[in-house]
This record gives structure tokens, sequence and C-alpha cells, in this order.
């Protein structure tokens, strides 16, 4: 999945418009328009298709903590990453959207998807410990699709 793929998944779950996706990035430091937004949200093959950037997804996530949660303490927008990781992108949703294990598997259950405990933990942990694990492509993309879906 391409950063544009996330942020179009995300738009669609998050069911937010063009103009406030540029709102939530701006929140977090960028000066970002509509149209910037609409080139992000266009396919690979579409005439106006930008490519998103890792910085500029990181950005949007960093907003959506800040759009749901409010700003620091001390008023303070954090420093985006310049590699966005899986795992990072779903710790920042996570975060966002203050979601604790039973939560997170509650959205994995809207699309019939099982992630166990152990191994929801182990994407939470900091690269370099022991149970550590990197997160594929598809667990994010059944949680972004969880987001999208009511429990029935």
């Amino acid at each position: 999945m391409t950063n544009n793929d996330i942020l179009r998944r995300l738009r669609h779950a998050l069911n937010v418009t063009d103009s406030k996706v540029a709102e939530i990035i701006n929140q977090a430091g960028a000066g970002t328009t509509r149209a910037q937004v609409t080139g992000w949200l266009k396919r690979e093959e579409e005439n106006g298709y930008e490519a998103l950037s890792d910085l500029t997804l990181c950005r949007f996530l960093d907003g959506l903590i800040i759009e749901k949660r409010g700003p620091r303490a001390d008023g303070s927008i954090p420093q985006p990453l310049e590699t966005l990781t899986n795992n990072e992108i779903l710790k920042k949703l996570r975060i966002a959207l203050e979601l604790r294990d039973e939560e997170m598997n509650a959205v994995f259950a809207n699309v019939e998807f099982v992630v166990t405990k152990a191994e929801l933990g182990s994407f939470f942990r900091k690269e370099g410990h022991r149970n550590y694990r990197p997160c594929p492509e598809q667990v994010l993309r059944k949680f972004i699709q969880g987001l999208g879906k009511t429990p029935e």
C-alpha cells in the first residue's frame, strides 16, 4: 500500500472531506491546500496525481491526534518522522482514536480478522525489542477497513 492508498482509505473510513484532510494536516504545522489533498487522493493513472511523502502522511496522523485529543499541554507540535512504518501508522491511529487492545480487536472483528493480544502488542514494541514484530500490510489494511465499518 502506498501512502496515497493509506490516506485515501483513512479519509473514507473516517468520513472526512478533502478540506478537512487539509485542515488536519495544517494542525500539525504544514501549509496544505485542498487542491494538494485532491492530488494525493487521485489514483496513479489519473491526471493530477501527486505522490504523498512519509513526512506529509505523518503530519496528517499527528494532526489527527491533535484533532481528536487536543493539542499538547505545552502547545508544541510533534516533529514528523522522516520514514513511516506500518507500525508507526498503527500506533498513531491507536493514539488518535484512544483505543485499547479490546477496542482495537473490536475494529478487527468488524472485518472478521483475528489478531491475538500478543501479536497486537508486538506491533507497538520498540524496534529492536525481542518481542517486536513488523506490522504486515494486511493487518494495517484490515484495521483501516474495520474503522470504516460499523458492527452489525
